[in-house]
């Protein structure tokens, strides 16, 4: 009766090696077929167009298709689950924004995957939030504005991406720094957000960089401040949130890229390197740049380290402004 057993055993054994020659095998030939980046946002955003310029580089390197596939939904949540239960061989990945990996595990209840046992990668880039105001606002600088929100009561209306997203929460920080009130209007995402900033029908908007520069430069919006810690290559005499008042001040959106848990070290490994050497080519620096975004590109260890950060960071200004999500 306990044969069948040890047989099963023994098959187990004789079978543990050849996985492991196998698993070296793939991560020696990586990759050898088609990788899907998803992107769990809406295509023709930040983050869509930022993982595209860098597919397209990946695929001419590795001579393999690279391709998009956006799975938008739930702030990130449906795409970044699609990652967290494909098969962990570095053939599909999440290219996403802050949400999925720092901030929705604080705002949901349940996820359906856990953010923290992700495989990081590297961060692809850092892009600045701005604090944009409609045009007819008469503040011209973030003291003024301060000063303009404080005499308005709580009337002033904050546009929003949605509650919960970056937009929403770098408000929420704002607020709390400076010591005044927002009337949150919430939209669904940032195109109807910035279009009724540019309409007059909202106040303030803290969008990124790379979706209202150019409303700045025609004069359709105000961007009265940065609110990265340092100014922004793309405004360079815009000063930043920090230098006008309220020290340590730093809400910036990033990019990263993640493998599914359990993705061998090895082929994360070849991941970094082959993404680091697109990132350092001038022509991506340059079409990052278009898009206000600065290009990073950083170890997986310090990836790892740095989102853990953000995820502390972010804890504390959902759990302050009371900020949930069902």
């Amino acid at each position: 009766m306990r044969q069948p057993r040890i047989s099963s055993i023994l098959l187990i054994g004789l079978l543990s090696p050849v996985c492991g020659v196998t698993l070296a095998q793939d991560a020696a030939n990586f990759p050898h077929k088609a990788i899907t980046i998803i992107v769990p946002f809406p295509a023709g955003g930040t983050a869509d167009v930022l993982p595209r310029i860098i597919g397209q580089k990946l695929s001419e390197k590795w001579g393999q298709p690279v391709i998009i596939e956006n799975r938008a939904g739930a702030g990130g949540n449906i795409g970044a689950q699609s990652v967290a239960k494909a098969a962990p061989d570095g053939y599909t990945l999440l290219a996403t924004p802050p949400a999925p990996l720092s901030i929705n595990q604080s705002l949901y209840k349940n996820l359906g995957y856990d953010p923290e046992r992700f495989a990081p990668v590297t961060i692809l880039a850092l892009v600045p939030n701005v604090l944009a105001v409609k045009s007819a606002l008469p503040p011209v600088s973030t003291k003024a504005f301060i000063a303009y929100a404080k005499k308005q009561g709580g009337n002033v209306t904050a546009a929003t991406q949605g509650n919960g997203t970056t937009s929403h929460l770098t408000a929420t920080m704002f607020a709390t720094q400076a010591d005044v009130k927002f009337t949150f209007v919430p939209y669904k995402g940032t195109a109807p957000a910035l279009a009724d900033l540019m309409g007059g029908q909202v106040d303030v908007f803290f969008d990124n960089i790379s979706s209202s520069y150019r409303h700045h430069e025609a004069g359709k919006v105000k961007i009265l401040a940065v609110a990265s810690a340092k100014r922004s290559p793309l405004l360079p005499n815009v000063p930043t949130i920090a230098e006008a008042g309220l020290p340590h001040f730093d809400s910036s959106t990033w990019f990263g890229v993640v493998a599914p848990p359990g993705t061998p070290n090895d082929v994360v490994e070849k991941l970094n390197r082959s993404i680091i050497e697109v990132l350092k080519m001038k022509d991506v620096q340059q079409k990052f740049l278009d898009q206000g975004a600065e290009t990073l590109g950083n170890s997986p260890k310090e990836m790892g380290e740095f989102v853990a950060k953000e995820r502390i960071r972010w804890k504390k200004v959902i759990d302050s402004a009371g900020v949930t999500m069902n």
